[in-house]
């Protein structure tokens, strides 16, 4: 049975957007067929992480109204094997309701195990577009005190909406933990949610992002393997937290 997956955050530069590309390339290499969709209307970049910038033609409006079928408006990575790729469009078009939403997940769910949704920072149109249809949500955070307080919003809304929500602390640097006077279990009660997974602070993410190839193409380590264990978990194996040090 499939399950859609909104993965949301309070603010922008969470790193949001790479977990979601990370973290579906994962669960593709299980040998699970994944779509990965692009919510964030006018500031999209998920193609550009996952490097297919240049075949992401068509994009979810494209669909939701009618003027592409969803199996040809997906792009497949030419590397990964069962990842796929909706992006969004420049601008949203009026018309686009939740029920037309729902009916692309209802078709998506035919074709793929796990269909993520990476939803755009903030609480507005792209973020109810995102969360109407899903089965559980990922809020990702910072350790920041900003980040954690926005989380807190995102976590009051998703609440009237979904019952499945967990927490991936993101861009942890143990060294500005420390000196902040501050621990991961202090951002679980913070953002009030069962944590799903942490990822460390690392260069290679950015450097992957920017040349367009998934990280666990390139990476084998610091964040690649705690993406890896996020994927784990959600397919239901149990895997114990990542240390940072």
């Amino acid at each position: 049975m499939a399950t859609v997956i909104a993965v949301t955050s309070g603010k922008g530069g969470t790193g949001k957007t790479s977990l979601v590309g990370a973290v579906s390339s994962c669960l593709a290499a299980l040998g699970h067929p994944t779509l990965c969709i692009d919510m964030d209307v006018g500031l999209r970049n998920l193609d550009l992480s996952l490097g297919l910038s240049d075949r992401a033609l068509m994009d979810f409006t494209d669909v939701v109204q009618g003027r592409c079928p969803l199996e040809k408006a997906v792009v497949e990575h030419p590397q990964i094997q069962g990842l796929f790729l909706l992006t969004a469009p420049f601008s949203l078009p009026q018309g686009v309701a939740e029920g037309a939403m729902l009916d692309l997940l209802s078709q998506a769910r035919q074709t793929f195990d796990y269909i993520l949704l990476d939803a755009p920072a903030g609480l507005g149109e792209g973020f109810r577009l995102s969360v109407c249809g899903c089965d559980r949500a990922i809020v990702v955070s910072t350790t920041d005190a900003s980040a954690l307080r926005d989380a807190q919003r995102t976590v009051t809304e998703l609440m009237a909406q979904v019952e499945n929500i967990h927490l991936v602390v993101n861009r942890v640097q143990p060294k500005l933990l420390k000196k902040l006077h501050t621990t991961i279990d202090d951002a679980m009660d913070a953002a009030g949610l069962p944590l799903l997974g942490v990822v460390p602070e690392d260069n290679r993410v950015m450097l992957a992002a920017n040349q367009g190839v998934p990280l666990i193409l390139s990476a084998n380590k610091g964040a690649a393997v705690a993406y890896r264990n996020i994927a784990l978990r959600i397919d239901g194996q149990r895997v114990p937290l990542m240390k940072i040090r």
